[in-house]
């Protein structure tokens, strides 16, 4: 594997639909590699209407403008995608003091491989401690298990928290539910094996970004329907949670013109899916947004920036929740995009969002 700089590395797994997610490599910067596919014009976007600017920057929060001004939007099909995975990359882990990622495997699910983990300890042979399962994102198709060591790394040590992240299968060689039943499997260890990890059971936390957010949603409908392993919270990071978005339900036009469009949106969803994004009716399941019951989930915390593709599916999903009953919190960051947080860590907006779900996590760890 490659080491690319932050910023290349980052890109390159957002531009695959990863967003904190993780899709490594997926695209590298034109200037670094032209892409095999050619670049398409986007569809299912509302035409401008009077009022609205048509300047794509004028929305943007102004510490991020001149990142974006540097970069080009792909568009995500078969063949990029096909291209992008013979380029897969690395990014380094934190330095001790730092807790170190480290690699197991356990069972997989009835007939399917063993699984492939990244746990995060951070302090070995304490007990009693939360649990932090973090799926990484990657549009459905990209991205592997500790693709962002940093990411899991602060998590533990600002939550003290267990981490373990899972290396699910990926659409479209693996579509629904292969990869739900790959979370399910970890949720499943982690659970059975809580006493020697040290971690309180009754204290598990899942989450993660962009489809790692999706996955997650889907895993706390699941572990709620089978009734077996209990989950407290769900963090989810700009969440990846309805197919119809830029399929069926066109998104206005200033909004996800940055990173992750309505073009690679349908490309991802109708990987998992193995039928057309958007389809009248999809696998029970696979899409949290279709899911008509939402009653006794975990109580969610859920973060989008306003120009991201996901942030009408967001605000409805957080709606829903609340009227359901489930504890939701919501922010909405005005001016960012898919990503941001990574793409441009040291903007204000950037900081602010990577200190609520910091806090967040811990109350939610510590408030029972």
């Amino acid at each position: 594997m490659r080491e690319l700089t932050r910023r290349h590395f980052v890109r390159n797994s957002l531009v695959g639909g990863a967003a904190l997610s993780g899709a490594p490599a997926l695209l590298r910067d034109l200037t670094e590699q032209p892409p095999q596919a050619p670049v398409q014009t986007p569809t299912n976007t509302a035409t401008p209407v009077t009022g609205i600017t048509q300047d794509k920057y004028a929305y943007v929060d102004p510490e991020l403008i001149p990142f974006l001004k540097t970069q080009t939007t792909l568009f995500f099909d078969q063949q990029v995608l096909a291209e992008e995975r013979k380029h897969p990359a690395s990014f380094p882990a934190l330095p001790a003091p730092a807790p170190q990622p480290y690699e197991r495997r356990i069972p997989g699910p009835a007939g399917a491989p063993d699984l492939r983990i990244v746990i995060v300890d951070p302090a070995p042979g304490e007990k009693n401690r939360p649990a932090f399962l973090n799926i990484h994102g990657g549009g459905y198709i990209a991205g592997f298990a500790g693709w962002n060591p940093p990411f899991i790394q602060t998590a533990a040590m600002s939550c003290g928290c267990v981490v373990v992240s899972p290396d699910y299968r990926l659409a479209p060689e693996t579509p629904f539910p292969g990869s739900l039943e790959d979370n399910y499997a970890t949720l499943r260890w982690l659970y059975h094996n809580a006493n020697t990890l040290g971690v309180d059971r009754t204290r598990i936390a899942i989450g993660g970004e962009s489809a790692g957010g999706g996955h997650s949603a889907a895993l706390a409908i699941a572990a709620r329907d089978r009734k077996e392993f209990p989950i407290m919270f769900q963090l989810l990071i700009y969440p990846m949670l309805d197919d119809r978005t830029g399929s069926t339900r066109p998104v206005p036009w200033h909004i996800g013109q940055f990173v992750w469009n309505t073009t690679s949106n349908r490309f991802g969803w109708s990987s998992l899916l193995g039928i057309s994004a958007g389809s009248a009716s999809v696998p029970a399941g696979a899409v949290p947004a279709r899911t008509e019951n939402l009653f006794s989930l975990p109580p969610a915390f859920i973060s989008v920036g306003s120009l991201d593709l996901f942030v009408d599916e967001d605000i409805e999903y957080a709606r829903r929740l609340n009227n359901a009953g489930v504890p939701t919190e919501l922010h909405v960051s005005p001016g960012a995009f898919h990503g941001y947080d990574l793409l441009v860590p040291d903007a204000r907006v950037s900081k602010r969002f990577t200190e609520s779900w910091k806090v967040a996590l811990s109350r939610a760890f510590n408030n029972r």
